[in-house]
């Protein structure tokens, strides 16, 4: 994964409770910023990249992640209190997510409508990495020439909030699967969990949940070193696509309840 140092905070995008933004990198490019500093705090984070990660292992197009430097000086001359108090909060490494200009809000009346087999596999990813967060009134998907991109998978991952549940939730079959935005075109769940939990085979979570930075992982009761995070993530994920069939009937259930 790139590390790209933030040199310029462009504009904040207020529709974001947790007040991410536009920022410009070393590199010239555009980053949608999210902070450690933001009330979420870093396990917003680590979701935001796992599950993101995840989600392009799979083959779904997301756009690119990167770790993004902040320093002191980016937030130095920013006039507005609560964003210089966040950029102060945020001093070190935070995430960016390519900045797709021109890319609107997926509208599920407007589209594109998207296939059976990719609304398949976005319903069986985030039902994977338990995402709640993408429903008909927060769709957290782009159109971006006339395709979907994924983005804001910071709730996924509840269970990292609570980690003496993480057993309980790695069984979870994910009832609020019955609110996702592309269910009614999720025909075919089944054979995408066939088709993409191959591809997550334990070496790619290894190498997804190694780029999540040293920083983001607070000591915790029996996870006292990242290396113990790391290890606890990919378990859980391992046990989660071991699981599988628990939530692809779900799916199966709700989309039946629901079309």
């Amino acid at each position: 994964m790139r590390t790209v140092a933030a040199t310029r905070y462009v504009t904040p995008l207020r529709e974001g409770g947790s007040l991410p933004a536009i920022v410009e990198g070393d590199d010239s490019g555009l980053y949608v910023a999210k902070f450690r500093g933001a009330g979420q705090g870093p396990k917003a984070l680590v979701a935001e990249l796992v599950a993101g990660e995840l989600a392009r292992a799979a083959g779904l197009r997301v756009p690119e992640i990167v770790l993004l430097e902040v320093d002191a000086a980016l937030g130095r001359n920013e006039e507005d209190p609560e964003i210089r108090e966040l950029l102060q909060a945020s001093i070190g490494t935070n995430l960016g997510l390519d900045y797709l200009p021109g890319s609107a809000t997926f509208d599920p009346v407007a589209g594109p409508a998207p296939d059976g087999v990719e609304a398949s596999a976005i319903v069986w990813l985030d039902a994977l990495v338990q995402n709640v967060d993408r429903t008909p009134r927060n769709a957290n998907l782009l159109a971006w020439h006339r395709r979907l991109w994924l983005i804001d998978h910071g709730a996924s991952l509840w269970f990292h909030h609570a980690w003496d549940r993480a057993a309980d939730a790695a069984r979870d079959r994910f009832a609020p699967v019955k609110d996702h935005v592309l269910l009614p075109w999720a025909t075919g769940v089944r054979a995408a969990a066939s088709a993409l939990a191959p591809r997550l085979a334990r070496e790619v979570l290894e190498r997804i949940v190694a780029d999540v930075p040293d920083a983001w992982l607070a000591p915790e009761p029996d996870l006292p070193t990242p290396a113990a995070h790391r290890a606890a993530y990919v378990d859980h994920l391992a046990r989660r696509l071991a699981a599988s069939e628990a939530f692809v009937e779900e799916a199966e259930r709700a989309r039946a309840q629901r079309v």
